[in-house]
């Protein structure tokens, strides 16, 4: 985004969080902003086809099946069957952390200690104020000229998120950190028993990634599923009748795996069409020995 633009938008952003950060002694008041938006994403509401008519959700309780208004409505922690431990808002805003409102820098780290498994959403932190505004530039600059990490924690949306807050631009990106329990175990996905690659396809492999090697740049990406939503919308605005077609079925046979390796170095297109055909071939197969062994297996029961 061009800079022109960020300052015209500036004013429109509205702070997710506000309090204060914390360096030691050193405290200023900042502002925490959403650092993406999904406002381009397609939305579609739900509509009843005989009528056109959009569909209004009411809240029902389940017991008497009579609609309730939504505001007078309160917190529940199953603890049995049907049984609950009820917390209005009040008794919620009471359980008060002190990272609630400040942010605390408690260590830092080297950025590629953390493993990118662990970083989830990013914010932008920013001054609040003109009040400890050079507090804010002083923690900003000793962090930019140690090449450090902070790490620190916060309340947001009702959890205490363990957070990593890095220099960028005048400010301070801020992204949270996920746990080590919401981090899922690889071995139960992960096959543990891979062959060992063939040492002349490796290197063709290796070709292959050098040839596509490029830089990242994000604005090349467009997301194609929306662009052909939006084309299907327009299709449809004009009255068009639209036919659901097949998806092509890949091809049963199996290619030999270095003559698609090869074929890919020499050309994007057939040599890509055929690696994908082997892979579905293979997965087939795959999924064909399963059924006989799960087949066998019923049959001795």
């Amino acid at each position: 985004m061009a800079k022109g633009q960020r300052h015209a938008l500036r004013p429109t952003l509205r702070a997710t969080w506000e309090g204060h950060l914390r360096l030691s002694l050193v405290t200023c008041p900042v502002a925490l902003y959403t650092a993406t938006e999904r406002s381009a994403d397609i939305h579609f509401n739900l509509i009843n086809p005989k009528t056109h008519n959009r569909i209004h959700m009411q809240t029902v309780d389940a017991g008497t099946g009579k609609p309730v208004d939504r505001s007078g409505l309160v917190r529940g922690f199953a603890v049995a069957k049907n049984k609950y431990v009820l917390l209005d808002k009040e008794e919620l805003d009471a359980v008060k952390l002190e990272s609630t409102r400040l942010i605390d820098i408690e260590h830092f780290v080297d950025a590629d200690v953390i493993d990118r498994i662990y970083w989830d959403e990013p914010y932008y932190l920013a001054p609040s104020g003109k009040t400890g505004i050079e507090a804010f530039a002083v923690i900003r600059a000793a962090m930019a000229k140690q090449n450090k990490v902070a790490l620190g924690r916060l309340v947001l949306h009702q959890r205490e998120r363990l957070c990593a807050l890095e220099p960028r631009d005048s400010g301070i990106l801020l992204t949270t950190l996920r746990t080590h329990e919401e981090v899922r175990d690889s071995d139960a996905v992960f096959d543990q028993r891979l062959p060992k690659p063939d040492a002349g396809m490796l290197e063709v492999a290796e070709k292959i990634i050098a040839q596509r090697e490029a830089e990242f740049d994000p604005s090349k990406f467009k997301d194609r599923y929306e662009d052909a939503l939006r084309e299907l919308i327009a299709r449809k605005k004009k009255g068009e009748k639209l036919v659901a077609t097949e998806p092509e079925e890949p091809e049963g046979k199996v290619v030999d795996l270095m003559d698609a390796l090869r074929r890919s170095l020499k050309g994007e297109g057939a040599g890509r069409d055929k690696a994908e055909r082997f892979m579905a071939a293979r997965h087939k197969s795959t999924r064909r020995k399963t059924r006989k062994r799960n087949s066998g297996r019923r049959r001795a029961a």
